[in-house]
Order: C-alpha cells, then sequence, then structure tokens
C-alpha cells in the first residue's frame, strides 16, 4: 500500500520527467492508486482554481480517504504521543499506512519519527 501527504502529492503532481517516471514505476511495482487521506487536501490545495489545477488533475488519479474512523483516529494520536512529534495530519498518515505501508513525502524528518513508532511502515523521499 502507497500513502501519499501533501508534499508526495505536489511532487508527484509536478508535470516533470522525474514525476512521471516515478509513477510509472509505482504502477508497475502494482503500488497505484495511492491512498490520501482527505485531510491532506488541506494542506496540498490552496482553494484557487488555476492553482489547484495541477494537484486537482492528480488527486483523480489517487483514491481519497474520506472517512478517519476513531481507531485510526486513536492510532495516529498514539503515535504523535510516542513520537513527540508531527502534525495530526503527519500522524494520520502513518497509521492510515499501517501495516506494511510506505509513505511517500518530500519532508521526512516528523514521518520517519512517527513510523518508528508504526507497524512495519515505511518512509520514502520523493
Amino acid at each position: 500500500m502507497l500513502v501519499l501527504d501533501s508534499g508526495g502529492v505536489s511532487r508527484l503532481a509536478e508535470r516533470s520527467r522525474q514525476a512521471a517516471a516515478l509513477i510509472l514505476a509505482l504502477r508497475e511495482e502494482d503500488l497505484w492508486p495511492p491512498l490520501v487521506p482527505s485531510i491532506v487536501l488541506v494542506e496540498c490545495l490552496q482553494g484557487h482554481p488555476g492553482r489547484d489545477a495541477l494537484p486537482n488533475s492528480f488527486l483523480k488519479t489517487c483514491d481519497i480517504v474520506e472517512e478517519i474512523g476513531e481507531s485510526l483516529a486513536r492510532r495516529a494520536a498514539l503515535l504523535r504521543r510516542m513520537a513527540r512529534r508531527g502534525s495530526a495530519v503527519d500522524a494520520l498518515v502513518v497509521a492510515l499506512a499501517e501495516p506494511g505501508g510506505t509513505v511517500l513525502t518530500s519532508d521526512p524528518g516528523d514521518l520517519t519519527a512517527l513510523a518508528q513508532y508504526a507497524h512495519d511502515v515505511i518512509v520514502e523521499k520523493v
């Protein structure tokens, strides 16, 4: 399972050869489409149709997780307490990737700290 945070969405939404190559590789590894928690949209969108055109187009290729259940929210809270860092959004991204998932991000610091307390979650910089 592949989960994207806001940095992962922003990087993969770029119209660049690097982003296209990575998406192709993820498809070949059967890791597509990625999961994106709906709360991540708050961080990666600006509320402006023009500025949001690329991310909105990209997000149509992803599976948006609209509901964050109580157990997932509680798990994210526990990860955040144990790591003593990271935002609520970061903690939800890592909790959603459990067990055995990979998180793609442009800023791995807090996510890596959270993943140290998660069940078999890998954080990769994109």
